[in-house]
């Protein structure tokens, strides 16, 4: 059997704990599941797969094509489109039983002209409280008949929910709830993220739409307390060789690193081109059981060089060295690299190998 260079181990025990406790946390709304670029790297069929098993009903996706890859598994639950129509047909959204949030009012008056307004195809609408980002602009709501648009979901979205004090929240808060009154009837009001979730139970309304959370990232302390999130994912990258490097030379790209004693290295198969950041280069670290090595030199496209000069383990090659784990997870790592944890693991690309435990 072929072992892969690069390995993510992902803790499906760990994913239901996050949606369960997320759900107990809210526990006067429902809890959907942000799903999209492949449920953050994740995988969306597994977490579709586990999640609608510990009684989520709603997900949501950024496009139709990824909708519709699980609609080809899968034809139960309440499936979203964030990204509006994207220029396709309402017919395909009947079709595959797929709910398009409407992102522009343009969008909004193509479904009130069309014969599935009056079949009452299942539509959302984003309304743009702040963002502006996508979605429909309240005084552009005003100006059509609302009022027999049977919206199975109302949604936005904040853009400062990880700042618990920025006033920011309230004003957007203000603006979703200054739309109700334009439908005659909605049956879901979604305005929450993960860190709105956290950052106050007046956000919550019918059903909150967790994303990072679910798979093991909160970026703000203060929220770090309100609720334990355990981490989702283990990543592991097989040592493909290990030398002796004399002192005084340089190791990787460019000669950013020098020794300036003689060490002990192993090359580890995993770089860029598989989510290890570049900015990680001289700065990031790999663990193998309880100890700890930095990376030095250049994080390149296919591997990285860690020194294990220190090590007290007998470390051979085609072991496998840790680069996110329980102590290092994508939190701490998204700070190393300047950056959110949802980049970091989105950033993981295909070639990583998936592996549910």
């Amino acid at each position: 059997m072929i072992k892969s260079n690069a390995v993510l181990e992902i803790n499906l025990k760990n994913l239901i704990y996050n949606f369960k406790s997320i759900s107990k946390f809210a526990n006067n709304s429902l809890t959907g599941a942000t799903i999209k670029a492949n449920a953050y790297g994740i995988g969306d069929l597994e977490t579709f797969k586990i999640l609608y098993q510990n009684k989520c009903r709603h997900f949501f996706f950024a496009t139709l094509e990824e909708a519709l890859a699980l609609r080809e598994k899968n034809t139960k639950g309440n499936v979203y489109v964030l990204n509006g129509l994207e220029n396709n047909k309402f017919s395909v959204f009947k079709k595959f039983n797929i709910i398009p949030i409407l992102t522009s009012i343009n969008e909004l008056k193509k479904y009130v002209k069309s014969r599935y307004f009056k079949k009452k195809l299942r539509i959302g609408i984003h309304v743009e409280t702040g963002l502006n980002r996508l979605g429909i602009k309240i005084e552009d709501l005003k100006k059509i008949n609302t009022k027999n648009i049977n919206l199975k979901i109302l949604v936005s979205h904040l853009a400062s929910a990880d700042e618990t004090n920025n006033p920011y929240n309230s004003i957007q808060n203000n603006n979703f709830k200054s739309t109700f009154k334009l439908f005659k009837s909605i049956k879901y009001k979604s305005l929450a993220n993960s860190s709105g979730i956290l950052n106050n139970k007046k956000l919550h309304y019918d059903l909150v739409r967790p994303g990072i959370s679910l798979y093991g990232g909160i970026n703000n302390i203060k929220l770090q307390k309100l609720i334990k999130i355990k981490s989702v994912i283990t990543l592991k990258a097989k040592v493909l060789q290990i030398k002796n490097i004399n002192k005084h030379e340089f190791i990787g790209y460019n000669q950013t690193f020098k020794t300036n004693k003689i060490m002990k290295t192993a090359i580890l198969g995993i770089g860029y081109a598989d989510g290890i950041s570049r900015s990680l280069s001289n700065k990031g670290y790999a663990y193998f059981k309880n100890q700890i090595f930095e990376i030095i030199g250049r994080v390149s496209m296919d591997s990285i060089t860690v020194d294990i000069t220190n090590s007290n383990k007998m470390i051979k090659t085609g072991m496998y060295l840790e680069l996110i784990n329980d102590n290092n997870d994508i939190e701490k790592m998204a700070k190393i690299c300047g950056t959110i944890s949802n980049e970091i693991l989105t950033s993981i690309t295909n070639r990583v190998k998936r592996i549910y435990i």
